[in-house]
């Protein structure tokens, strides 16, 4: 494990998080292909927000367990709270500093058919 910093585009949130980066995930849902999100899943003793709490909002749909969380001024999402694991914090390592994503081979996730994806061994768990 290793101890990284992050955050949005105009630098108003920023975090830190310890984490192994080989279980990196990539979903093909209908959110996080839009978004490109790469999901780094972690405890949230693993987790700290270090600045920004005031610029952050929330985006919820569906079923309303995941909070979607992104800077209300660059529109950045650098982490929120998954559904499949809401007492977690999901980081999206294409927000990490220093990180060439083009570089990690995340494992995959169907997350199209998310209710039959979760009954198998997903892949951060």
């Amino acid at each position: 494990m290793q101890t990284m910093e992050g955050g949005c585009h105009c630098g108003r949130v920023r975090f830190r998080v310890t984490a192994s980066l080989d279980r990196l995930t990539q979903c093909n849902c209908s959110i996080c292909a839009k978004k490109g999100f790469l999901h780094l899943i972690v405890p949230p003793a693993q987790f700290e927000l270090l600045r920004g709490k005031d610029d952050l909002t929330a985006y919820e749909f569906n079923t309303g367990i995941a909070k979607h969380t992104f800077c209300k001024h660059c529109g950045i999402h650098p982490f929120y709270v998954p559904r499949s694991d809401p007492d977690k914090v999901d980081v999206n390592a294409r927000c990490l500093d220093g990180i060439d994503a083009a570089a990690i081979t995340a494992k995959l996730f169907d997350g199209k058919n998310w209710e039959t994806a979760m009954q198998a061994r997903v892949p951060w768990r």
